[in-house]
């Protein structure tokens, strides 16, 4: 069983995690989880808190001559802007900001000050959990299994997406500072960011993760905490800011009648039916059916605005105004990088449940001898 858990604050010396359950065997460098890192500093409408930071990991534990040990994968992402911050108090936060989980943690905790609940809810500690994906991306390459991301929407601005290969419209969205393959489109988004900027706003969006070349039968109908379907949900959903998960196009599917949404099978090789369609999105009775994965996620505006909200000082209960903490105008791009390591990280966890072993090795043999990967799936981006 794979697991992991994260610590540190957002002002904080450094980001820590700890991943348990990798065989050993698996090749890492710290520059392979570095890549990651920086894809998700990158983006326009990003603000000023990635201009000081260099997100680097430091592997403390768990590699033995450049491969896992067995033992636990020790990962930590220093914060430079803790520099700034280590010899003055940070400021008290006592009027909640709406969208934000401040008043609520307030009130969990019994504080009148939101610094304690904000520094650990802040978006900046999922550059631990991309360091935690970039491991699981390296183990799910041994088997060439890809992972990659999209940015469909942003505000107004949506992209017309083709039907083609997943891969080559990752390809595009890497060469874009709004991560969309559209570059109208994505022109359309860097307009609307600008707007939002000078408006003192904040924008949100949607983003598409998939996954291609799965072997079929990842994940199980057995149990309801076993389909992969509700695992993705909630890894997806886990991530700040992100209100709505589906698999494929399952809200344009509620619409049609069945005959026009399940994928028809075709005749293949021995084992290995094609299908004509993939608008189930690569997940039958919660397991991979061996179409690519399309996982699309909607995320609400950043809550932090330049403009001020009504609020209530919770010290005092009189009115007031929120302070502004500096902040994105959009990460809808950065937080598509954020969906590709939670994504990553499941797959690798169903992976190992049905592949696994104690070292490489062994689940390489058990991958060989049991996976059904389909040849042809060119039913990417649907």
């Amino acid at each position: 069983m794979l697991r992991f858990l994260t610590g540190g604050e957002s002002h904080g010396p450094a980001l820590v995690a700890i991943i348990d359950g990798l065989p050993a065997g698996l090749p890492i460098r710290e520059e392979d989880i570095n890549t990651e890192l920086r894809r998700r500093q990158v983006g326009y409408g990003r603000g000023g808190r990635m201009q000081i930071e260099r997100d680097e990991v430091t592997i403390l534990g768990g590699v033995w001559q450049g491969c896992t040990s067995g033992a636990p994968l020790v990962l930590s992402i220093a914060n430079r802007d803790w520099e700034n911050w280590r010899d003055r108090p940070l400021p008290a936060v006592t009027v909640p900001r709406p969208g934000h989980a401040d008043y609520a943690g307030m009130i969990k905790y019994g504080f009148d000050d939101a610094r304690p609940v904000l520094e650990r809810a802040s978006a900046r500690e999922t550059a631990a959990r991309v360091a935690v994906g970039a491991v699981a991306k390296i183990l799910l390459g041994q088997f060439g299994i890809r992972v990659g991301s999209y940015v469909e929407r942003i505000g107004p601005a949506v992209a017309e997406i083709a039907a083609e290969p997943l891969p080559a419209l990752w390809a595009r969205a890497e060469e874009s500072d709004v991560r969309c393959p559209d570059p109208t489109a994505a022109q359309a988004m860097r307009e609307a960011i600008d707007s939002a900027r000078a408006a003192g706003d904040s924008l949100g969006g949607i983003f598409v993760v998939g996954a291609v070349d799965l072997p079929v039968g990842l994940g199980s109908h057995v149990q309801a905490d076993r389909r992969l379907d509700a695992r993705l949900a909630a890894a997806v959903m886990s991530i700040p800011a992100v209100k709505g998960v589906e698999i494929g196009p399952a809200f344009q599917n509620a619409a049609l009648p069945g005959t026009q949404v399940h994928d028809e099978f075709l005749p293949g090789t021995y084992r290995r039916p094609r299908r004509a369609s993939n608008r189930a999105g690569g997940l039958e009775g919660g397991m991979t059916n061996g179409m690519p994965l399309i996982v699309r996620a909607a995320m609400k505006p950043i809550p932090t605005t330049l403009t001020q909200r009504r609020s209530v000082d919770m010290r005092t209960g009189e009115p007031a105004m929120t302070r502004y903490e500096r902040s994105d105008v959009c990460a809808v791009p950065a937080a598509s990088v954020v969906g590709e390591a939670v994504v990553a990280w499941v797959l690798a966890d169903v992976f190992l449940e049905k592949f696994g072993g104690d070292h490489m090795d062994d689940v390489r043999a058990h991958f060989q001898r049991e996976a059904v990967v389909l040849d042809d799936t060119p039913w990417g981006s649907a």
